[in-house]
């Protein structure tokens, strides 16, 4: 399912909500365990886990270059919210009786040619940390991305 998009004050927000059926402490695990988080967002490191603490993205282009993206918001087990570039993710938990219902939001203050890339690829990251949570290792499927970025091109030109 693709997520939501629409404009609101700032600029525009992308909207995944997807239900787990896996606990909190299990998702957040996933969220902010290194050892984990490599698993699903290979980019992503936890540097200092606090509101003013650092996340770190690794532009894997063999330069070495680090980005370090400073945490704006952070409630153990429930929000985790860092910068991303001009923009902001939050990630939100809460407790079902069955598990857990995960939201990212991408906070976007302008649509570019690159936002439907970042959209699809937090699509795929989101179905690889399943995948993750389920017991299973995926390798990014680069076909599935090209699928869903094909279909958040459409979505985003809808809305400039």
């Amino acid at each position: 399912m693709l997520a939501s998009i629409q404009k609101v004050e700032g600029g525009y927000l992308a909207r995944f909500d997807r239900p787990l059926k896996h606990s909190v402490e299990k998702v957040w695990a996933a969220l902010t365990d290194n050892d984990k988080l490599v698993r699903w967002m290979s980019n992503l490191q936890v540097e200092d886990l606090r509101i003013g603490g650092n996340i770190k993205f690794d532009m894997k282009d063999e330069s070495g270059t680090y980005i370090d993206m400073k945490i704006t918001d952070f409630e153990p087990y429930s929000v985790l919210e860092f910068e991303w570039g001009k923009d902001r993710v939050r990630f939100e938990l809460y407790p079902k009786p069955e598990g857990c219902l995960l939201l990212l939001n991408e906070l976007i203050s302008e649509i570019t040619d690159h936002t439907p890339k970042d959209l699809s690829g937090w699509h795929i990251c989101l179905d690889m940390m399943y995948a993750l949570l389920d017991g299973h290792f995926m390798d990014f499927p680069k076909g599935e991305w090209e699928k869903w970025y094909e279909q958040y091109k459409v979505a985003v030109s809808s809305l400039v």
